[in-house]
């Protein structure tokens, strides 16, 4: 039998855009608890898209980079009999938004040679057009997913 679902606490909205998917991505840049230096960073790269990409509301590029790096299947590992299975997936909606923004935010990290704003704002805006470290890994995830496909029965 399952276990229940635990009632998870839920991130606020940011302080400028009143936005709880942005609030969600300071908590994840966050490092050592510093939230003050994660806020600055975001909003240092909001202020950059809208400047590279002369828009009004940088929320909408940021709404499709989440669009476009979020994962739809994933393989999990299932053990049957003996031996380990990746089994293709459906992801949550919750987990698919949460895989989004970390991947994005790996991706803006493992770059070098610039300040983390102007690595996340580039790395949102490829994103947002459908290129980039991100949206690779979401294709490498759907590649996995669907090469495995022949697993799909073992789902639980």
């Amino acid at each position: 039998m399952r276990r229940p679902v635990k009632n998870r606490n839920i991130a606020g909205p940011d302080l400028v855009y009143k936005h709880e998917k942005i609030g969600k991505m300071i908590n994840y840049l966050m490092l050592s608890g510093k939230k003050n230096t994660a806020r600055s960073v975001a909003y240092d790269c909001f202020d950059l898209i809208k400047e590279t990409a002369k828009v009004e509301n940088p929320i909408e590029i940021f709404e499709k980079a989440l669009e476009n790096a979020s994962p739809l299947m994933e393989v999990r590992s299932r053990r049957v009999g003996g031996a380990n299975y990746q089994v293709p997936r459906e992801v949550r909606p919750e987990r698919r938004l949460a895989l989004g923004m970390k991947w994005i935010i790996e991706a803006a990290r493992g770059k070098k040679g610039k300040p983390m704003a102007e690595k996340l704002a580039e790395e949102i805006i490829a994103a947002s057009k459908n290129e980039g470290e991100a949206v690779r890994k979401r294709e490498n995830t759907h590649k996995m997913a669907d090469a495995n496909k022949a697993f799909a029965h073992f789902a639980w």
